[in-house]
């Protein structure tokens, strides 16, 4: 029987790149020798054809952009990707998904072999689409440290991206946060590479059991840009960059992710999208990487524009291509026609292109794209239904609420009161844009079209805190604007807290992009003050002498340790998304418990960055060299409950082990106090002598435990002696014997159990 596919003639499944029974290889090695120079480099090519706007400028006088959004010119050699057919323009989802349909028939036919493009979209915080579940950002992922619920996350957001017909996602970020003044702290796991590594596997785990290949980013070195800026050079040095950033990109990639996507932020002044060492040398000779390298959007114009290593765009293109970029995102600008030229004028060899074909075609075969009987409605679109905010999606969203919620102090503030009069305050409070992140659909797509709303339901905290506690009279003020510099509303705020029995302040950000929000990408900040004058509102609304419980939810830690001593409560959150304002409110009022721990500190000052717990013995205060303090008010990993937990009884399996071995830790944990709770034992290491600084205290390992009052459990932590390797005084990774020092407790700053290992044997390289 005669199967004919879109844009093909005869075709029957017993060609070789349409028989799933085939190896992978010999199917993409039968189609890759059909197809032309053109061919070829299309299928390493995109296009974003819901806009029209050309994205940045590149070199004067280049012809090579194409128009956005023509896809009869743009793939009339067929296609390699379809850019956020659901993440750009607000349209119902059974709308994308025939759009999208559509889309897919028109790549297809204009293919002589029929072949389909694959579709990518974000989904930092959740599928970026109108309507889909809006989950916390991945900064309050890492504070629930529990892994297993972030792969259930994955999971929910790879089902409903697959339903849609969406092939791959834009996530996660596995960047190690080096300066809290950077715009897309929100975006990361924290600033310890083994809990980033912990969450970023997780995730991916979770998006690729559905059917959709994961994108790491940003490789390598984005989030130590210089003063925290976007896009801004990063100094650092090898070692830093091989002990801190890479190793989470390493892990998650052992763990098998699809695809990889390049820092904008030069290196020592090279540019990642054109680092062969970085592309070829590191990620896939030395760890083995054989998924997709995709550009980050416009970083082959901005190799002509702003690194200046590329004299035009076909140069750019084949600069990138020999370095191992495979796929330009989102459209086609280095590669596509420049490509092609590029190719004819020898600047780059039909070869190079193959071996990226290969890869491009190797992911569509496992897709099921070159299969005969592809369909190219998405399975949604066939259904007739697609619901991307399922109920169990809300309950997920919800569980991550809670989990990641951070009590940092309380003096008796917390739980609420059921009754009395309670005045809520501070431009948080009311606004539920400021429960998502950046790379929310509201706040991404639609930050200034308030008109057309969230596409979720969303309660604001003010109407979560009136519906869980419906005893208490509530009287709300604003007291100023979150980012202007607007003090007039602070008096009548300063007003009510005087009436109330108690006052409740939620001060923080509201995410954008590009200097629209006070958290995001490219919005970044001088220092570590709250955005805006809140400020003085915090200070005038404790000046007052009532009870002030203080939630803070912002996208990075703002320097609100100083507050402390005045308030009665402090709870951080970190963006906590659709369910947030339901999800803090049940917490405040005692119906729920909090477990969250810190992923990063909360500093005392505003200034003095950059700072993370993860610094050598200078980074310690050193009263004696300066008059600067770095010591944070809330160390990483600090988390309190409505109970108290006792950790103790630490002990080793054995106390020596050879520098190629394994150990097992055994802690004893119990809840003490008077209401179930969850605590997070936490393991860490010090490195007394070592032949270069190492940090003062680095997390080992941690679980998550819920225990009943009273109620006691043993924990063991399995730890392999590569947790102890560093990058030594010769350049290489190393695992030395000596002593090592363990620590656990309840947090970074909380570890009254010590034990010592003894490494044995010789130096070992890795």
């Amino acid at each position: 029987m005669t199967t004919t596919l879109p844009g093909q003639t005869g075709l029957t499944p017993a060609h070789p790149w349409t028989d799933p029974s085939l190896p992978v290889d010999e199917r993409v090695e039968a189609l890759l020798a059909r197809l032309s120079l053109e061919e070829k480099v299309a299928q390493l090519s995109s296009t974003w054809d819901d806009i029209e706007a050309d994205g940045p400028e590149v070199a004067p006088g280049s012809n090579h952009f194409g128009r956005v959004g023509d896809l009869d010119q743009v793939a009339r050699h067929g296609l390699g990707q379809l850019t956020r057919p659901y993440g750009t323009l607000p349209r119902p989802a059974l709308e994308h998904a025939r759009l999208l349909a559509e889309r897919q028939r028109q790549v297809m036919a204009q293919s002589r072999f029929g072949i389909p493009a694959m579709a990518h979209d974000e989904c930092l915080t959740g599928f970026t689409a109108y309507g889909a579940t809006i989950y916390p950002t991945s900064l309050a992922m890492a504070a629930t440290f529990d892994p297993a619920l972030i792969r259930r996350v994955g999971a929910a957001i790879g089902t409903d991206m697959a339903e849609a017909g969406v092939h791959q996602g834009l996530a996660p970020v596995v960047d190690v946060i080096r300066d809290y003044r950077w715009g897309r702290c929100e975006e990361t796991y924290g600033e310890d590479p083994y809990l980033v590594g912990e969450m970023g596997e997780a995730y991916v785990n979770g998006l690729q059991s559905a059917g959709v290949f994961a994108t790491l980013k940003h490789f390598a070195g984005y989030s130590a840009s210089m003063g925290g800026r976007n896009h801004a050079p990063v100094g650092i040095g090898r070692r830093e960059l091989y002990d801190v950033i890479l190793p989470p990109f390493e892990r998650v990639v052992a763990a098998g992710v699809g695809s990889v996507m390049n820092s904008y932020a030069e290196i020592d002044g090279e540019a990642p999208a054109a680092s062969r060492w970085l592309l070829t040398e590191v990620l896939r000779e030395q760890w083995g990487f054989e998924g997709t390298v995709v550009s980050d959007y416009w970083s082959l114009p901005f190799l002509v524009n702003a690194h200046r290593v590329a004299a035009d765009l076909p140069d750019a293109g084949a600069l990138a291509l020999r370095a191992g970029l495979d796929v330009e995102l989102p459209d086609q600008r280095g590669f596509g026609d420049a490509l092609v030229e590029a190719v004819r004028e020898g600047r780059a060899t039909e070869a190079d292109v193959d071996r990226a074909v290969r890869r491009v075609l190797r992911q569509k075969v496992a897709l099921g794209l070159l299969d005969a009987d592809w369909d190219p409605e998405p399975p949604a679109l066939r259904a007739g239904e697609l619901d991307l905010d399922k109920p169990a999606s809300r309950q997920l969203a919800h569980a991550v609420a809670q989990s990641s919620a951070v009590l940092l102090s309380n003096d008796g503030g917390l739980p609420l009161p059921a009754t009395g009069r309670i005045a809520l305050i501070g431009p948080c409070a009311d606004d539920v844009r400021t429960m998502f992140g950046c790379y929310s659909f509201p706040n991404h797509v639609l930050a200034d079209r308030d008109d057309l709303g969230n596409g979720v339901e969303a309660a604001p905290l003010r109407e979560a805190l009136a519906a869980e506690l419906p005893g208490v009279e509530w009287e709300f003020a604003p007291g100023c604007p979150i980012r202007d510099e607007d003090a007039s509303g602070i008096p009548a705020a300063v007003e009510a807290s005087h009436r109330a029995d108690l006052t409740v302040l939620v001060v923080g950000d509201k995410a954008g992009m590009f200097g629209v929000g006070t958290s995001g990408e490219g919005c970044d900040v001088e220092d570590l003050r709250l955005p805006g004058v809140q400020e003085e509102l915090v200070e005038a609304v404790l000046a007052g002498g009532k009870p002030v419980v203080l939630v803070v939810n912002s996208g990075r830690p703002y320097a609100v340790g100083r507050f402390a001593a005045g308030t009665a409560a402090m709870v951080q959150v970190f963006l906590p998304g659709e369910e947030g304002g339901r999800a803090v409110a049940e917490l405040l009022s005692g119906a729920a418990n909090f477990s969250g721990k810190l992923p990063v500190q909360i500093p005392n000052s505003p200034a003095g960055q950059p700072y993370t717990y993860l610094h050598p013995p200078l980074g310690d205060r050193q009263s004696w060299l300066s008059n600067l303090d770095p010591t944070p008010a809330f160390p990483f990993g600090h988390g309190l409950s409505y109970t108290t937990f006792s950790v103790d009884g630490l002990r080793l399996d054995r106390e020596q082990v050879p520098t190629d071995g394994e150990f097992e830790v055994f802690v004893r944990v119990r809840n003490t106090g008077a209401v179930r709770g969850a605590e997070t034992v936490q393991l860490y290491f010090t490195d007394p002598v070592a032949q270069v600084t190492r940090p003062v205290r680095a997390l080992l390992a941690f679980t998550k435990v819920e225990l009943e009052p009273g109620e006691e459990t043993i924990v063991r932590f399995a730890v392999h002696t590569d947790r102890f390797a560093f990058t030594g005084v010769e350049g290489h990774r190393i695992v030395e014997p000596g002593e090592i020092l363990l620590h656990a407790g309840s947090s970074s700053g909380d570890t009254p159990n010590e034990a010592v290992l003894r490494l044995t044997g010789g130096q070992r390289n890795l």
